[in-house]
């Protein structure tokens, strides 16, 4: 049975593997809902695959460690579906920016957090 030690080792591993693409740097607008302004930088690890068929979706903070430093997992009602995205290098503080970020409208998402015993 693996443990969680080896679940965040291996989210750092596909991290360190892929192209990290910045697709909305913090401050821009979204797209689709201009009053929405990114607070952090975010895109996605490319040549991935999420359980939506895109790339893995990336929040980026201001920690400078290259860890991921925890994960949210979401559900949006409006487009019927799961997602996990990953944060990397998220303070407690942005960690908790960015969970509010997923839980508007037909969203829902909790916060997981990598323990700091085992965090590199």
């Amino acid at each position: 049975m693996n443990d969680s030690n080896d679940f965040w080792d291996k989210l750092d591993r596909l991290v360190a593997a892929s192209n990290l693409k910045i697709e909305r740097p913090r401050g821009t607008p979204h797209p689709k809902y201009p009053s929405f302004v990114y607070p952090f930088d975010y895109g996605y690890l490319q040549d991935t695959q999420a359980g939506d068929g895109s790339n893995v979706d990336i929040w980026i903070g201001s920690l400078s460690g290259k860890t991921v430093t925890a994960i949210i997992c979401s559900v949006d009602l409006e487009k019927r579906d799961t997602e996990i995205k990953i944060l990397l290098d998220c303070t407690s503080d942005e960690s908790q920016t960015i969970l509010n970020v997923h839980n508007i409208g037909s969203q829902s998402a909790i916060l997981l957090i990598r323990p700091k015993s085992i965090a590199i």
